[in-house]
């Protein structure tokens, strides 16, 4: 008799955040449920609430948003499509920029406006505490021991469960864990940009999530297009289906978060976690 089993890859399909915060390793990014260019609201509030609703159906327990979506919409869409939320769901959320205008993106690290963003963001997502909470971007103009400490302020208040870092570099991230525990690191990663590798080998080695931001950057589809389609077509697989199984292979703490405006295009890269890719295939994508 036939298995109705799916031939799903060896490697783990989860991991544990902080120690106590199990995710599937494909979550989602919630950046574009909002209007053109991250400003505003959706051109259709009631499908962008579809989507998320099927992202959690398919799976999905990682959800990571930002005040600064919209701003605020990307936090108040998904209270009112998932909550009450399950049981299983990690909503991360992140602050530290402000958002005056469309197409600006400014940094704010000041420790009254991370607490000011942080209690917004619990009030929008109506939870009590937030799992994960993320320093969005360090700040030139405060240093950057402030901006942590304000985030460890507000860990020691049970606010936030755990604090995580996005755009930092080794040094910053050695020394905001020194401040307080860092249980990930949101950076710039793709098949076409590994810039942060020294910051996932640190968060490899310490068992911290790496959440790569961008998975799928449109550079990294098109400048590898014949490598990725060729692979595609010997996987039965879509090139960006390649480009997030390989991430997730690359390593252990990998967590992609690819994000869409499209529930055609959200179950596509799901399909990606069916696929495993054979080893010529795995050493032609990292010799890229």
């Amino acid at each position: 008799m036939a298995s109705n089993k799916r031939n799903l890859p060896s490697y783990s399909p989860t991991f544990c955040i902080g120690g106590d915060l199990i995710v599937n390793r494909l979550g989602f990014g919630a950046m574009r449920v909002t209007g053109p260019g991250v400003w505003g609201p959706p051109r259709d509030a009631v499908e962008a609430k579809l989507l998320l609703r099927r992202a959690v159906s398919l799976g999905v327990n990682l959800i990571d948003t930002a005040d600064s979506y919209g701003p605020d919409i990307s936090e108040q869409l998904i209270a009112e499509a998932l909550h009450p939320y399950p049981s299983d769901l990690v909503i991360a959320t992140k602050g530290g920029y402000t958002r005056p205008a469309p197409g600006r993106w400014v940094p704010d690290g000041h420790p009254s406006h991370l607490k000011q963003a942080c209690e917004g963001s619990m009030r929008r997502l109506r939870l009590d505490r937030i799992d994960l909470y993320q320093l969005h971007t360090p700040d030139d103009r405060v240093p950057f021991d402030d901006s942590v400490g304000a985030l460890a302020e507000l860990r020691a208040a049970g606010k936030i469960r755990h604090v995580g870092l996005s755009n930092v570099s080794l040094a910053q991230l050695k020394r905001a864990r020194v401040i307080v525990p860092i249980v990930s690191v949101q950076n710039l990663y793709n098949l076409s940009d590994r810039s942060s590798e020294g910051v996932l080998a640190a968060c490899e080695r310490d068992g911290l999530g790496f959440i790569p931001w961008c998975p799928l950057g449109a550079g990294s589809i098109a400048k590898r297009r014949g490598i990725l389609t060729k692979i595609a077509s010997q996987h039965n697989a879509t090139p960006s289906q390649v480009a997030l199984a390989w991430l997730l292979q690359h390593s252990p703490v990998m967590l992609p978060i690819p994000g869409t405006s499209s529930i055609t295009h959200l179950e596509e890269n799901m399909g990606a976690l069916e696929l495993e890719l054979d080893a010529d295939a795995v050493r032609a994508l990292d010799a890229e």
